[in-house]
């Protein structure tokens, strides 16, 4: 499974947020499982898109066929875009499903890895955080995703904020002392996105 992150700045919010309702077109493209996304919950003008497509070759397809189409609708209404693709690599909790509608929020970490680390911060991500993390209340589903460089996204499905806030509370400190993740990372940026229903495909 192939993740797309998209994330950027919002200068026109209701010119967007109108666009964004017209990729609800994406379930007749082959490959095409879900998209969903939001408003980050720590900057009101960014905003964080995933879409999932079984493989590469179908997400590549869409892109030379329909995709500058859907996206002409949002042209001029954001700026500063970042996109990152990432292969699924490891569920958390079991059986992961790229579905937004019963999810609050959606916590991302994306982690810039050193590459003599590599094995052993995919090691913590299963013994380590990802035990923490499927044992929390609230939290619904979540995957690990990889990309060169090394890169790694984490990306987690919460029933509602209060309940990720206190997971973050209690566990995340500990957990990282445990994890040695500051001998793993080089760099590591997140955020907590609010879920627009309306824009989930």
């Amino acid at each position: 499974m192939l993740i797309k992150w998209i994330r950027c700045v919002v200068g026109d919010r209701r010119g967007f947020d109108r666009a964004q309702r017209k990729w609800a077109g994406l379930p007749g493209e082959p490959g095409f499982l879900s998209q969903g996304g939001g408003w980050s919950r720590s900057r009101p003008d960014v905003v964080h898109i995933f879409s999932f497509w079984e493989s590469r070759a179908f997400y590549d397809s869409f892109m030379a066929r329909s995709h500058d189409r859907l996206a002409a609708a949002q042209a001029g209404t954001y700026k500063d875009l970042r996109v990152r693709l990432f292969e699924h690599r490891l569920d958390v909790k079991v059986g992961f499903r790229p579905e937004f509608t019963d999810a609050d929020v959606v916590r991302i970490a994306h982690c810039r890895v050193r590459g003599e680390r590599e094995e052993h911060f995919r090691t913590v991500q299963e013994k380590v955080w990802n035990p923490a993390m499927a044992g929390s209340p609230g939290m619904l589903r979540g995957m690990l995703g990889a990309a060169p460089g090394p890169e790694f996204l984490i990306l987690s499905m919460w029933n509602s904020e209060a309940e990720h806030g206190k997971y973050r509370a209690e566990r995340v400190e500990r957990l990282a002392l445990r994890a040695q993740m500051e001998a793993d990372v080089e760099a590591v940026d997140g955020d907590v996105v609010g879920v627009e229903a309306s824009w989930t495909v």
